[in-house]
């Protein structure tokens, strides 16, 4: 009977617990919030707001420019998206 008690104790607190830690893990961190402004297909890092070169749509990860049309292939010679402009 006592180990019956301490699991529903357990489950409870583990409940509980969950309730409170799952909103915060929710919440957008700057990251998050800035790919409002890029393709919602994009993945990686969007820093549409940050100055970058006209007509740039990506930075690729080593260090050059994208002025692709199509977000398909971007960077795809160059190790792949850094960061995303549009």
């Amino acid at each position: 009977m006592l180990n019956t008690i301490s699991l529903r104790a357990a489950a409870a607190a583990l409940t509980l617990t969950a309730a409170f830690v799952a909103p915060a893990v929710a919440t957008a961190t700057p990251a998050t919030a800035a790919t409002a402004h890029c393709a919602h297909h994009t993945v990686g890092i969007c820093k549409a707001s940050s100055p970058h070169p006209k007509g740039a749509m990506a930075k690729c990860k080593d260090g050059t420019y994208s002025y692709s049309k199509t977000f398909s292939g971007t960077c795809s010679h160059h190790g792949g998206v850094l960061y995303w402009y549009k």
